[in-house]
């Protein structure tokens, strides 16, 4: 909006300037006065802001009230090899217990293989499930996840153990 001021100010001066040579022989010395006081003005605000006076505190990393890891349940699980070797699809449902909105949660599995109960840990990974579940309700998802094994080291009798490990809610609106 400052244009708005500027430019017929400065038609009005261009044109003063041009008609009449008194008023430029006054009117370049205090235009040039003001560009350099402007320009020093303009690089302490630059030199102010580029260097902050201390170090931004990070944001307290707090799940939003009312929405606990222990609210979520998982239901229905199903682990089914995917057709690229290592990957597995993985589906169930999210039951949320809270009366807040369930916007994500981070699912961690880890796959064992155990034969004649002789467990072998094959790996773990984690994935984020992106799924809003309101307030009592529950929803199915579905996720891939990657256990890198050799192909001569394929379990045979897969053990899957899967937890929670974060969830994030959304406030009411």
């Amino acid at each position: 909006m400052a244009w708005l001021i500027a430019l017929p100010l400065g038609l009005a001066i261009v044109y003063l300037a041009a008609r009449y040579g008194r008023f430029r022989s006054w009117i370049e010395p205090v235009l040039s006065i003001a560009v350099a006081l402007g320009l020093s003005v303009a690089f302490l605000v630059w030199l102010n802001e580029a260097a902050p006076d201390k170090a931004p505190e990070p944001a307290p990393n707090r799940p939003a009230a009312g929405l606990t890891v222990a609210e979520l349940t998982l239901r229905d699980m199903a682990f089914e090899p995917n057709e690229t070797e290592g990957t597995f699809r993985v589906r169930g449902t999210a039951a949320n217990a809270s009366d807040v909105t369930l916007e994500y949660f981070r699912l961690t599995v880890t796959l064992e293989d155990c034969p004649q109960d002789a467990c072998k840990r094959i790996g773990e990974d984690t994935a984020l499930i992106l799924l809003r579940v309101p307030g009592g309700q529950n929803r199915p998802f579905e996720t891939f996840l990657t256990f890198p094994y050799r192909p001569d080291e394929a379990p045979t009798a897969p053990k899957w153990t899967y937890r929670v490990s974060e969830v994030r809610g959304a406030g009411r609106r």
